[in-house]
């Protein structure tokens, strides 16, 4: 009990010295406000942009391989030509090959794009439209807002039903009800069965296998409808297209053997493929790539903030050193009636540690406020870890006793008789 009570006055007597000078002391924790503040603010800001890129590259499915057709650049530049076929991308042959081939793929996925107008009524819009089969709701999880997805039956009777994706169905059907209504598709009428909400993989750096301005129907019906060739024309020059498949997303039946049957598909494809007209992607190399980045982010964003916590404590340092000289006179009256060394670094410790706490707490309650400020008017996404918030308050705290220890020692250091003669 007296030691508590001891310790107890000590920090009676170190508060009472730092309110004696009370915009001196203000003025000294605001470097350490500032740096807990930036520390926990650029963290949150960090942690909120990669969040929503690694969610969406997960939604993608770590299991899954997206391969994608793309046109070979020297067909590219032959586009200015009046008239010009270009045959390329993946092939029919390519989804039973990667099927049979390779024992880890579970299943896959063939996917046909087109662009065509849809209309209800005077309502109309360019859409994406995409042929594939009921396994593509299974691979790339959407939620679905209402109705069903493409289902086995439709597939098997060629039926002509689509499913919207809610920026789509909004567009179209706002003033209908969605489920149900006949959607005229490239002339060919189609019943609404289903509606999605669409990702789009912004800022994942792939090429999600969705838009906001989709709308699947079974593949079978695609080819019938519409078949492999499309007819592009521009600025008085036409161009033909020949793609039977436009992507394949194939399912693997674990994490460990997605990186290994990718590089094998790969290889595959290059014996059937004369020209580099297809590419392959990992979500989960993506998704390891994007987690180190954001690792690598956070270490650079924590090191740029921890130099305003530098900054904070070399400030205490400096008022501290200035202290012992203001207080030379009573360090030495407090040394000649019998205080030790070790209790006059104590006091000075104590006052610090105060300064850098206080200082803390008030950087935590900004920290706090400035994501929720960033996120309210500028609508980015922002995330405060429990992690970041312990860290900023423990460091400010150690950097108070670091900086601090120097002025106490200093101050336990003086010479008493010295010290009663300075005024």
């Amino acid at each position: 009990m007296l030691i508590h009570a001891k310790h107890l006055r000590e920090i009676q007597l170190g508060v009472k010295n730092l309110r004696q000078h009370k915009l001196r002391s203000a003025l000294t924790m605001l470097g350490m406000v500032f740096g807990v503040g930036s520390v926990i603010a650029m963290l949150a800001v960090g942690e909120g942009a990669s969040k929503e890129a690694l969610e969406q590259i997960r939604r993608l499915g770590s299991n899954n391989i997206i391969i994608s057709a793309q046109k070979p650049l020297e067909e590219q530049s032959q586009q200015t030509t009046r008239t010009f076929m270009s045959i390329y991308g993946l092939l029919y042959a390519d989804e039973l090959r990667i099927a049979e081939s390779f024992p880890h793929v579970l299943r896959t996925v063939p996917v046909k794009i087109f662009r065509k107008a849809g209309r209800l009524g005077e309502r109309s819009m360019d859409l994406r439209l995409l042929g594939t089969t009921p396994g593509w709701f299974e691979l790339v999880k959407r939620p679905l807002v209402a109705g069903r997805a493409l289902n086995p039956f439709d597939l098997q009777n060629s039926a002509n039903t689509v499913v919207m994706t809610e920026h789509g169905a909004r567009r179209l059907l706002a003033a209908e009800n969605s489920i149900g209504q006949t959607l005229t598709l490239g002339g060919d009428a189609f019943e609404v069965v289903g509606i999605v909400r669409s990702d789009g993989g912004q800022g994942t750096g792939l090429q999600a296998p969705d838009q906001q301005i989709d709308a699947y129907i079974p593949i079978n019906v695609a080819k019938a409808r519409f078949g492999d060739i499309t007819t592009q024309v521009s600025s008085g020059s036409r161009s033909r297209e020949l793609v039977e498949l436009h992507q394949i997303i194939a399912e693997v039946d674990a994490i460990d053997n997605v990186e290994a049957t990718a590089a094998g598909i790969e290889v595959m494809l290059r014996r059937f493929h004369k020209k580099l007209d297809y590419s392959v992607a990992v979500p989960l190399a993506l998704l390891r790539q994007a987690e180190a980045t954001k690792r690598t982010f956070n270490i650079v964003l924590g090191s740029i903030a921890g130099i305003s916590l530098l900054v904070g404590g070399i400030g205490i340092m400096n008022i501290m050193l200035a202290s012992v000289t203001e207080r030379t006179r009573e360090i030495g009256i407090r040394r000649a009636i019998g205080a030790k060394r070790k209790q006059i670094i104590t006091q000075f410790l104590i006052e610090t540690m105060v300064l850098s706490t206080t200082g803390g707490l008030i950087g935590i309650a900004i920290g706090l406020l400035i994501p929720w400020l960033i996120t309210l008017a500028a609508g980015m996404p922002t995330l405060v870890t429990p992690l970041s918030l312990i860290l900023s308050l423990g460091i400010s705290m150690a950097v108070g006793i670091i900086f601090g220890l120097y002025p106490a020692v200093r101050a336990a250091s003086l010479d008493p008789i010295e010290a009663l003669r300075h005024e």
